[in-house]
């Protein structure tokens, strides 16, 4: 009897303002047969520092995240916190 875990970037969702929504599965193999599967979400934003994700969000942030976008984020969300949303 062999357990095994690995670690995966299941899923990348792009919004439209250009936030990332990762998810990431932790998978618990015995024998090579799947017996559990759990999930962890997070948001990276436009500009943020994703030097420490995943390849491939690091890889989606850099094709995506232009200087429009991010300005565009940022500008977005001044406006949300001057109008209290």
């Amino acid at each position: 009897m062999t357990i095994s875990t690995s670690t995966v970037i299941d899923k990348i969702e792009v919004l439209a303002d250009g936030q990332l929504q990762v998810r990431q599965a932790e998978i618990i193999l015995k024998d090579n047969e799947e017996l559990t599967r759990t999930f962890s979400r997070w948001v990276c934003v436009p500009g943020q520092d994703v030097s420490t994700q995943d390849p491939k969000v690091q890889s989606i942030a850099t094709a995506l995240w232009t200087s429009e976008v991010v300005s565009a984020y940022q500008a977005e969300q001044a406006n949300k916190r001057q109008f209290g949303q």
